[in-house]
C-alpha cells in the first residue's frame, strides 16, 4: 500500500501518466482507468484551459480526491495554430476538427497529413509549438492552472520522421538546438523542455505549498 499522496490525472493516456510519475515521484499518480472508472468527457471548450477544467471537474466528481488535467496539443503558426485543441481528432485539411462521425484516423496518418498540409501552403515557416494548460483541481471552486509551450519546427516530408520515444506527433518535430526530433531526445530531456513538464513543475511548486 502506497504512503503518497494520491493524485488522480484525468486522462486515459499511460505515456502522460509516465510522465506525470517521473516529474512527481512524491505522489502516486492514478488514473481512472486504474480503479475501473470510464472516463469519457465532452470537451467543447473553446481553448485548451477550457478542456482542462472540463476534464478535472468531470473526474472530481468522480473520485472526490485532488485531480490534475491538461489539455495539449499542436499549434502550427502557418496554419493559424491548426489543429491545436483538436489535436487527438485532426483528420487531414479535410477534416482539421475532426470526423463528423467522431471516428479517428491512425497517428502516422495524422502525421503524415499534417507535414502534407503545411507544405501544400508553400509558406517557408516550419515553425510550431505544444501548448499545455494543466489544471489542478483540489476542489470544483478552488483550483489552479498553468500554462506552457514547447517550439519547434515540422520536418518537411514523412520520410525524415525519426525516432521511438514519446508519443503523437513527436517524431515529426524537429528541434534545432538537438539536431533531432523530439522521439529522438530522453525522456529526461524532454521532460526538462517540454510544454508538459513545464507545466507541471509549475503545478509541484504549488503542490509544494499545499496541505490536502
Amino acid at each position: 500500500m502506497s504512503s503518497k499522496k494520491r493524485l488522480y490525472l484525468a486522462s486515459g493516456n499511460k505515456h502522460k501518466r509516465a510522465e506525470m510519475q517521473q516529474i512527481l515521484p512524491d505522489f502516486e499518480i492514478r488514473i481512472p482507468s486504474d480503479d475501473g472508472i470510464n472516463f469519457d468527457p465532452v470537451e467543447d471548450g473553446k481553448s485548451f484551459y477550457e478542456n482542462s477544467l472540463i476534464k478535472a471537474r468531470a473526474l472530481w466528481e468522480l473520485v472526490h480526491e485532488p485531480v490534475i488535467a491538461d489539455d495539449s496539443g499542436i499549434c502550427v503558426d502557418a496554419l493559424n495554430g491548426e489543429p491545436g485543441i483538436f489535436t487527438s481528432r485532426y483528420a487531414g485539411p479535410s477534416f482539421m476538427h475532426g470526423k463528423p462521425d467522431g471516428t479517428k484516423i491512425s497517428q502516422e496518418e495524422q502525421n503524415r497529413f499534417l507535414i502534407e498540409q503545411l507544405n501544400a501552403t508553400g509558406s517557408s515557416d516550419r515553425s510550431c509549438h505544444y501548448t499545455c494548460a494543466m489544471v489542478l483541481l483540489l476542489n470544483p471552486d478552488r483550483f489552479f492552472v498553468a500554462q506552457e509551450t514547447f517550439e519547434g519546427e515540422l520536418i518537411t516530408s514523412i520520410e525524415k520522421q525519426a525516432g521511438t520515444g514519446g508519443f503523437g506527433y513527436d517524431p515529426i518535430v524537429f528541434l534545432p538546438q538537438y539536431n533531432k526530433t523530439v522521439a529522438e531526445i530522453s525522456a529526461d530531456e524532454k521532460n526538462k523542455i517540454s510544454h508538459r513538464g513545464k507545466a507541471v513543475r509549475a503545478i509541484a511548486q504549488i503542490l509544494e505549498k499545499l496541505d490536502f
